[in-house]
């Protein structure tokens, strides 16, 4: 296992464990947080206590990308959060585009730390004529019936969906006519994608119930300990 950095800056590689893309964000926003405050360096024992993981898993997942730290010194925040932010892509503006302006829309198209991190929604689609043409974040809801023709006027990288069940994978395919070639979908729906085209779902009915799960578990472990 792998990782080099081509002559564009570009990272390649496979095979990198899910588990260790999913650690990425964390490692972003803490040394964003660092960075924020003008902290010129840190350890691989600070971000292991912060990330609640051992100080070896920090190093193990951090080499599988590269080598950015100097034994004795740790690693140069800026300059660690400045790879990171090329192995996620997040180095240049990301332009997006979100089909659903109901409540989940809204939320999502009003969260102002998307553009912090370079992820632009340039436009917001629906189909229903009475949220058509209504402003959300200063953009003017379009019918979703254009939203072929305005990728292919003016080129997208991610689509989201924010749409009941029913119509997301007919929005699916429209994003995949128009060019898109990453969906965040946030439809309660598993959707069929090109294998050219990356999907991440967003389950959020799925999450609670996890979370119900384990509250269940803690209640059970606090009332037996009382016993």
């Amino acid at each position: 296992m792998s990782a080099a950095n081509n002559k564009d800056g570009k990272y390649k590689y496979k095979g990198i464990p899910l588990t260790v893309v999913k650690r990425l964000p964390g490692y972003q926003r803490l040394l964003s947080e660092l960075a924020a405050k003008e902290v010129e360096r840190v350890s691989s024992r600070e971000l292991a206590a912060k990330m609640k993981i051992n100080p070896s898993q920090v190093r193990q997942d951090l080499s599988l990308f590269g080598s950015f730290g100097q034994q004795g010194y740790g690693y140069r925040v800026s300059y660690l959060l400045s790879e990171i932010n090329k192995i996620l892509g997040i180095n240049a503006e990301t332009k997006m585009v979100l089909v659903g302006g109901g409540q989940l829309g809204r939320a999502v198209a009003n969260y102002r730390n998307f553009a912090k991190r370079g992820f632009i929604i340039e436009a917001i689609f629906d189909r229903d004529p009475r949220v058509i043409g209504r402003t959300i974040d200063n953009r003017v809801v379009r019918d979703v019936q254009e939203l072929t023709a305005y990728l292919q006027a003016e080129p997208a990288e991610i689509g989201i969906i924010c749409t009941p069940a029913s119509a997301a994978q007919e929005v699916a395919d429209q994003l995949v006519a128009g060019g898109i070639k990453g969906i965040w979908n946030f439809a309660p729906v598993a959707l069929k994608v090109p294998e050219t085209v990356c999907l991440e779902h967003v389950h959020l009915g799925e999450s609670l119930m996890i979370l119900s799960f384990k509250l269940k578990q803690k209640q059970e472990e606090l009332f037996n300990q009382k016993k």
